[in-house]
């Protein structure tokens, strides 16, 4: 299939059964590939169900409305945190969800476990309770896997950045120090590296008391090199307020191996933590996003039921499909459909100018076709 001119959503309209079910297919699809494959059409058979009143298939078409909307608000926030969590392979998400590009129809057929044969006893509360379940779910594992990787940023953040604000545990090393001496400190300057021959001219005599060539470069970023320099205790203050006028920065910073060990350590065990994390995550968001869609796809096809049979009339006899539009010929498609069903709704234009509440027609919900008419769409992530 060619993907520039498929679109990511489906159509699932019915019409009524002409002479048989068969043949009100064989029209629609004769229709939709004469004028130039306007839609990739398959058969969407709903199994029987039996058909409680009048007052009870209303109340049912109002259910399975606000049942759809929450069960597709569900498909798409595992299928977008599925590309949070899938950081640098955003454009393979969607391709990975859907991957069987025949999702609906296939998934669909293989799978009627929401029925029972009785509409009044569709188990509306089943899938909602499923898909409710996967929803709170997905808001607990969301937030514990975005709770570790929000640590291990402000870890990794804490070793980034520039020399004034970033962690030197992974730099410094304890030979670079004098420790345990009552009267010498080491302190860390950073020192710009448009100042650096004035650093090395300079800083023995910043102060009494410096420690004669007592300064190294320890790292270097873009702008800056870290020095290391030794003076007498007593010399610090007027030292540092001494360097700040030649523009270099002494940091705050006590060397302390425990404390830097602890640092690196707990990184690591972060940095585990989300690799263990990771894949099982995956898998969860495949397996539910697959059981999500299905039972919104198990909605459509209850909404097509409940609608057609309130449209149509008894007994049941109308041909459910699923088209795949070309985006490019949308609107000729329209106008085929159109031709094709006009003839179901010689009161359409009453229909439309009443304001009266017609059973099986929510206007509120979405256009208005001749046939029972909805779409699926499968853009499934609304990339921020």
């Amino acid at each position: 299939q060619d993907k520039g001119t498929k679109m990511t959503e489906f159509w699932l309209i019915s019409a009524p059964g002409e002479k048989t079910c068969q043949q009100t297919w064989e029209k629609l699809h004769a229709a939709t590939t004469k004028h130039n494959n306007l839609s990739t059409n398959s058969k969407f058979n709903i199994p029987d169900l039996k058909v409680g009143t009048l007052d009870v298939l209303v109340g049912l078409s109002d259910e399975l409305a606000k049942l759809d909307a929450f069960v597709e608000s569900v498909v798409k926030k595992v299928a977008q945190y599925m590309a949070d969590v899938l950081e640098d392979s955003k454009d393979k998400v969607q391709e990975n969800l859907l991957a069987n590009g025949g999702l609906l129809g296939q998934q669909w057929q293989a799978e009627h476990k929401f029925y029972s044969s009785s509409l009044n006893t569709v188990p509306f509360l089943f899938i909602f309770k499923g898909v409710n379940q996967i929803d709170n779910d997905l808001k607990a594992r969301a937030s514990a896997y975005n709770n570790l990787k929000g640590n291990l940023q402000n870890l990794e953040r804490k070793n980034a950045g520039s020399l004034l604000t970033r962690s030197l545990a992974d730099i410094v090393k304890k030979e670079d120090f004098v420790l345990d001496s009552e009267y010498l400190v080491t302190l860390l300057v950073i020192v710009p590296k448009l100042n650096y021959n004035d650093w090395v001219k300079q800083y023995e005599t910043l102060a009494e008391m410096v420690v004669p060539r007592s300064s190294n470069v320890l790292f270097e970023d873009q702008d800056s090199y870290l020095c290391n320099v030794t003076l007498f205790r007593k010399a610090v203050d007027d030292f540092k307020h001494k360097a700040r006028e030649y523009k270099f920065m002494v940091r705050d910073f006590q060397y302390n191996e425990e404390e830097m060990k602890a640092d690196k350590e707990e990184m690591n065990r972060l940095s585990t933590d989300k690799k263990k994390q990771f894949g099982p995550l995956v898998r969860w968001l495949k397996v539910n996003f697959s059981e999500a869609f299905i039972a919104w796809i198990h909605v459509k096809a209850l909404r097509v039921f409940v609608e057609s049979v309130l449209r149509y009339g008894l007994p049941v006899n109308f041909q459910a499909m699923l088209l795949q539009p070309n985006k490019k010929t949308m609107k000729k498609l329209r106008e085929v459909l159109y031709e094709l069903y006009k003839h179901l709704d010689s009161s359409a234009a009453a229909i439309i100018d009443a304001t009266m509440d017609i059973p099986g027609l929510n206007l509120s919900q979405q256009e208005y076709y001749p046939y029972v008419y909805y779409k699926i769409d499968c853009n499934l992530l609304e990339f921020k």
